[in-house]
């Protein structure tokens, strides 16, 4: 039973590194991209966006869908959608099928990502939890890590096309492990939300897409209004949840303290924290001029720190508690980005590899611990949702760290240079690099207090807390159709 687990564990841990890879290996091969395929950049910049707008769109939904017809059915489609969205990539012969094979590609992450912290909870029991999220999440550094570092090695010395091909045959190793091991957990009786399901999709397209395109073009009324719409369509999806027979997302789960405050901290971090990923790359392209393969080389020991030490916090959480964990891995992350306030024109980039370092561990402590906290606040039945849920969540905030990041920085300079920027095409000089840098501190500012916020709300849990749901299963599922 221990090694099925492990395999089970093995096939999530592939899933996660293979969707965190590609959530950040498209970004140093954009100008190699945009060359060959001969596409506007603005064009161009979608190949990222589409993936991230799909994956924060439909996790939710898909987390349900595995709900109803089964975890393990999803997710081994999810490797298959992705590995043929990979493949089509590659293939693509212009920049527009390129940004929908994305669009597919992106569609089987979800249905992997969506799964894959339900499934963990379907095999580990809650003493174990922290253990196994840390694994999983040390696959999500890690690929985040050999995204940026691949993405610049194999577009330089091989071809950007192999950065999609790399994706087949890791993912039928996943498959084939997920085939033979994760079993299914069927729900026959439920059904789908689909009106909840609809405006869900509808609010988070408007909102996403809305702020994408103010912070590549400008504010304007068309994508501030969609911005709003999205917004204001939050109230029909609340009133439809409540009257929903099997509703998308059981409202009244989040009378539980510990769901709400660890879903909320999730979503702030990772605003927060993802942000300074490209701040970080736009400072060390822009003002340092150093390529982007160097600038990514950079932020390796961070990553290095965080894979390295997320299944051993994992493990402090299960025996000490996740909120103490998270609370302070969140401080932590804070921490390292007082760190990088102190980069200035000419400072030694040492300075910048202790903050990767800081900022690291924190991860390292926030991640298992935060996860094993949603889940256990979660009852087995709804599993699925809450794990959609979470995914869902963390992807809006990657989507808008995004945002934040490219709109601050555009402050002191063209909107126009500040992509150059991001991509590594631009090296500023004189008074525009002090410019520029006056907003790569204000970027970090803003994440330094979303961060803040995150380890307050992630402080905000029962002091006498057990990691299984069982005291909330019989109320959760009275009140949730109500």
């Amino acid at each position: 039973m221990v090694e099925k687990k492990n395999l089970v564990l093995a096939s999530v841990l592939i899933g996660m590194l293979m969707s965190a890879i590609d959530t950040t290996i498209v970004i140093l091969a954009l100008p190699t991209i945009t060359d060959q395929l001969k596409a506007p950049f603005l064009d161009t910049i979608w190949v990222i966006l589409i993936y991230l707008l799909v994956l924060a769109a439909l996790t939710t939904q898909m987390g349900r869908l595995g709900d109803i017809y089964g975890r393990g059915n999803i997710f081994k489609a999810g490797f298959l959608i992705f590995i043929v969205g990979s493949a089509a990539s590659g293939f693509a012969p212009n920049i527009y099928f390129l940004i929908g094979a994305r669009a597919f590609q992106g569609f089987g992450a979800v249905l992997i990502q969506a799964n894959s912290s339900a499934i963990v909870a379907d095999f580990f029991p809650p003493k174990d939890r922290g253990r196994a999220f840390g694994i999983t999440s040390m696959g999500w550094t890690i690929g985040g890590t050999l995204g940026i570092v691949l993405g610049g090695i194999i577009t330089t010395f091989i071809g950007w096309r192999f950065i999609f091909y790399i994706n087949i045959p890791v993912g039928l190793i996943g498959f084939i492990f997920a085939l033979r091991y994760i079993n299914d957990n069927k729900r026959a009786e439920s059904t789908i939300d689909y009106p909840g399901t609809v405006t869900l999709l509808v609010l988070l397209s408007l909102i996403a897409y809305g702020a994408v395109e103010i912070a590549g073009n400008g504010v304007d009324m068309l994508y501030l209004s969609m911005v709003i719409a999205g917004v204001i369509l939050l109230v029909p999806f609340y009133f439809i949840e409540r009257h929903a027979k099997d509703p998308l997302i059981v409202l009244s789960a989040f009378r539980n303290r510990v769901l709400s405050f660890s879903l909320i901290s999730a979503t702030l971090q990772a605003v927060g924290y993802l942000s300074v990923l490209f701040i970080l790359i736009m400072y060390l392209q822009g003002i340092r001029g150093l390529t982007p393969l160097d600038s990514s080389l950079l932020l390796v020991p961070g990553y290095i720190a965080s894979s390295l030490l997320s299944p051993r916090m994992g493990r402090l959480s299960d025996r000490h508690g996740s909120h103490l964990f998270s609370s302070t891995g969140i401080l932590m992350m804070a921490m390292g980005i007082v760190v990088y306030l102190f980069m200035g024109l000419s400072t030694t980039l040492y300075l910048l590899i202790l903050g990767s370092i800081i900022t690291g561990i924190g991860g390292a402590m926030f991640w298992p611990s935060n996860n094993a906290a949603v889940m256990s606040g979660a009852p087995r039945e709804l599993y699925g949702s809450v794990s959609g849920l979470l995914r869902t969540l963390s992807n809006i905030g990657t989507l808008f760290s995004y945002v934040i990041a490219i709109s601050i920085s555009a402050l002191a300079v063209p909107r126009y240079v500040a992509f150059e920027v991001f991509l590594g095409v631009t090296k500023l000089q004189g008074g525009v690099s002090s410019k520029f840098l006056a907003g790569v501190h204000s970027a970090l500012i803003a994440s330094f207090v979303i961060l803040i916020v995150a380890a307050i709300t992630s402080t905000v849990r029962p002091k006498k807390k057990k990691d299984d749901g069982s005291q909330q299963k019989t109320q959760w599922s009275s009140q949730g159709a109500k």
